[in-house]
């Protein structure tokens, strides 16, 4: 089976072909193709991939070219794992939403309509050219922001893109460490969009071990979500949020900690990021560098929202890096297996949430099998979290209406819309910024929007 990974070059790579080696099953992936933009970081990847399946008998062969076509064609599944501007774009859409006191996360707020603004027509392109020389493959989006970015490529390619994050994973993961329960038997209820969901039910042996948790403050303060929102907050909810509602719920605290901490997050991982393809390509083992640059990035993940809210370091549990590749990898098993699993995905609602309309791609508990994934029945969201999903999916909805059209209206208010961002003049100042900036938002019409 051939896997065709897009953003081949990119630093996570290594965590996807660690989990095709340790698989041996029958049906396994056997040919790996990595496309970028950028040979060097290709090379790199390439030389710590090599060193990862030193001394395994028949790993995935691995091959690599920048050339879209020659990479998609014929694949039975696609990773799309891109990065458009590159870790400079993230830390550029961070530091120009700073700047104007608003968030810019790289998927929440300012900074992630802008990465989405320059991300869709690039995901569209792939997207065509997939179903024009792949039609049979499947399309497996890491790209970020994730839910966007498939409900983008999905007017090409129907089901057969399907999103996957690590956040419901390890959250799912952290609640059942907390309840002493094994995550493998626990049935999570989980429901929003992307990077904007509640956990609302842990379910095991009939029973919802949920209130449990909510009613033990020790168990709560035992793992990251429960520290970052703190016991009555998520009692008051009665749900425990994903991590990336740290933003929604204590916006003046993010904002305060990340104007105090000096480099933002995107600008640590590009330093990082510098260190490690520079010593991927000198004489030592790249494999090492790649490992201690990993355990960085993982020690530093979250540390803004951790520093405002006290909530401490990360758990040593956190810190393998293991999640979404899993996901892909079940995912994938699942689809070209007939091997019937049940995952948190980014797929098309279908009237799963009600407060949305068929086509639009939300984050909840999948059945995957042969025919591909199905959302299963959810209950409603309650008030305060149906009204933060539609508002944010107007959001995504305006990206993806700038992106077809070149709009740059339709640009405007996808910043203006997002509920991070207090003042339509705010959002005009940080469109401008933003095309300044990124030669790759030039698409958008020179009309100055109203």
């Amino acid at each position: 089976m051939r896997l065709t990974i897009l953003g081949g070059g990119g630093f996570r790579v290594p965590l996807v072909y660690r989990a095709l080696l340790a698989d041996r099953r029958p049906g396994r992936v056997t040919d790996v193709v990595l496309h970028d933009v950028a040979a060097d970081r290709l090379a790199a990847i390439r030389r710590v991939l090599a060193e990862q399946a030193a001394g395994i008998p028949d790993p995935p062969r691995v091959t690599a070219t920048t050339d879209l076509d020659e990479a998609v064609r014929g694949t039975d599944f696609v990773f799309s794992a891109m990065r458009v501007g590159g870790m400079a774009g993230r830390a550029a859409d961070e530091r120009i939403a700073l700047d104007e006191g608003v968030l810019g996360q790289e998927t929440v707020g300012a900074g992630g309509v802008s990465y989405a603004l320059r991300t869709l027509p690039v995901a569209r392109h792939v997207a065509r050219r997939v179903a024009a020389l792949a039609p049979g493959a499947w399309v497996v989006n890491f790209t970020n922001p994730a839910g966007t970015v498939t409900e983008a490529m999905a007017a090409h390619l129907g089901d057969r893109v399907i999103g996957i994050c690590d956040s419901p994973v390890g959250l799912g993961r952290r609640v059942a460490r907390a309840l002493r329960l094994d995550p493998a038997a626990v049935r999570f209820d989980y429901a929003g969009l992307n990077h904007l969901g509640w956990l609302r039910g842990v379910h095991a042996s009939g029973t919802d071990h949920l209130p449990r948790l909510l009613a033990d403050r020790e168990a709560l303060a035992s793992f990251e979500e429960g520290r970052l929102f703190g016991a009555g907050w998520l009692r008051a909810l009665g749900a425990v949020p994903n991590e990336y509602l740290h933003h929604y719920y204590y916006t003046r605290e993010a904002v305060a900690a990340a104007r105090t901490g000096g480099r933002t997050r995107g600008a640590l991982l590009l330093e990082q990021q510098r260190r490690f393809y520079a010593a991927a390509a000198g004489p030592g083992s790249a494999l090492a560098a790649w490992e201690d640059a990993r355990l960085e990035r993982e020690r530093t993940y979250g540390a803004e929202g951790r520093a405002a809210t006290g909530a401490g370091p990360r758990d040593a549990a956190d810190l393998d890096g293991g999640g979404y590749e899993q996901v892909a990898l079940a995912l994938m098993r699942a689809i070209a297996h007939d091997e019937p699993a049940t995952l948190v995905l980014n797929v098309r609602n279908r009237g799963t949430l009600g407060i949305l309309d068929a086509e639009a791609v939300v984050e909840v508990p999948c059945a995957v099998d042969a025919t591909g994934a199905r959302p299963l029945p959810a209950d409603p969201l309650p008030e305060h979290a149906a009204g933060l999903v539609c508002a944010v999916k107007a959001v995504e909805r305006a990206a993806i209406e700038a992106a077809v059209t070149g709009s740059r209206s339709a640009a405007l208010k996808a910043i203006a819309l997002h509920p991070l961002v207090d003042s339509v003049t705010v959002a005009r100042r940080l469109l401008d910024a933003y095309t300044r900036h990124h030669p790759q938002l030039s698409y958008l019409s020179p009309r100055r929007a109203p």
